[in-house]
Formats: C-alpha cells, structure tokens, sequence
C-alpha cells in the first residue's frame, strides 16, 4: 500500500538478510535423518514423494547449493524443481554434474527479463549448461507468457520432469478458476494420456476461492472429467 519498492527501505533489506543467513545455516547444519523421517511419514500415509523444490537465488553460496542436492537425496526424490534465474542455473550446473540428478527448471511469465525462464530459448539454454537440467514446466504462466504448452510439451516431453497445471488468461493475465482461463488444461491432459509421457502432473492451486480444499477437489474433479 502507498506505492513504491519495499525492499529499498534499509529495515527490511536487513530482515531479509537475517532471514537468509538463519535459513543457510539451518541448511547446512539440519542432520540429513531429519528429511530422511520426513520421507518415511509420505512413505506411511502413502504418499508419492516425488521431487523437492528448491528456488536457487544468486544469494545462494555453493555450499547450500551442494547441500540441497544431498537434502534431496536424503528425502529419496528423482529430481529437484526450482524457481530461479538463467545466473543462478549456471552456478547450479556443476553441482547437478556432480551429483548426477536432474533439476527441472519452472517458468514464469516475466518475458521482458532475459534471466527469467519465461521464454522457450531460456529453457534451451538452460539444458545447454547441464545434461541434467530439465524442465518443470507450469502450463499457466506459459499460456500468459504467450506460448502454446501443447506444442511445447510434443516437441519437448523428453526434457520434462513434471507439469504445474493451473488456469490462466493470456498476456500475463490473472489466475482463474479452471476452465475460466485460456490455459488449454483439457487439451495437455488428452495428450498426456494419448502419448502416455510418464511424466507427473501436478495440481497447483493459486487463484482465489473461499475454501482452499473444496477448491483443489474441483480441480481434481475438472482433471478427471477432462480424461474421460
């Protein structure tokens, strides 16, 4: 409220570094059978743990960019998904060599950035810096960014960890409640299950409803009457 950026004001700069430095050292220091119990309470309740998501940033130091690979293989996960920026990706490449796991990186729908993924070309470059790099594409914000994430998807789906679905309008429109955007939902899952690419779909709820449960069982409901 009132305008202008709140991460000029000295004060909160501040927070976010104390953040940040209470968040390095909590992960490099958290004993790694800590994330192992964590998997066995999915492993429990039946619960496919499938990747883990971890935003790389530029504020990141190699250690915590090595050790979030080793948190990912203490939770037993394929893959890593990440938020993040063509500068960050390319300090993160060696350590996926390393490491030998995939990370699939998510797109926006800031197209006028050059470091965001938000452009096909982002993703190609991406996967040039690493054999393991990947997509984990969000059907959403790529429909806002102004592609077609049907065709995408066909010429791409070896390159794919996992898809977000979520309903958007085009030209970085607002999140809608699916089937009210111009997000082709129906028209990704009729190639998924036409294809059979084994790759996991997510349902990624981010527009506004009054009951954040009734409104993800919709959305499961809308996936399975657009299967058939």
């Amino acid at each position: 409220p009132g305008g202008g950026n709140p991460f000029q004001d000295p004060a909160v700069r501040e927070q976010i570094k104390k953040w940040q430095a209470e968040v390095k050292e909590w992960r490099l220091n958290t004993p790694l059978d800590y994330f192992a119990k964590i998997r066995a309470k999915f492993d429990a309740a039946g619960i496919l743990l499938q990747s883990y998501n971890l935003s790389f940033n530029d504020s990141f130091s190699d250690e915590e960019i090595d050790r979030g690979f080793v948190m990912a293989k203490a939770l037993g996960v394929k893959f890593i998904t990440s938020s993040s920026t063509l500068t960050s990706a390319k300090r993160v490449a060696p350590f996926a060599d390393k490491h030998k796991m995939r990370v699939g990186m998510h797109n926006h729908d800031d197209t006028k950035d050059p470091n965001q993924f938000a452009k096909p070309e982002s993703f190609e470059e991406a996967l040039s810096y690493s054999k393991y790099f990947a997509i984990n594409l969000d059907i959403g914000h790529f429909v806002a960014a102004g592609y077609d994430p049907v065709t995408f998807i066909q010429e791409h789906h070896k390159q794919i960890t996992n898809l977000h679905l979520k309903d958007r309008k085009k030209d970085h429109g607002k999140n809608t409640p699916w089937g009210e955007g111009d997000t082709p939902i129906k028209e990704v899952l009729t190639l998924m299950k036409q294809k059979r690419y084994p790759i996991p779909i997510n349902i990624e709820y981010e527009y506004q409803g009054a009951d954040s449960i009734a409104e993800v069982k919709k959305c499961f409901q809308y996936a399975k009457d657009a299967l058939g």
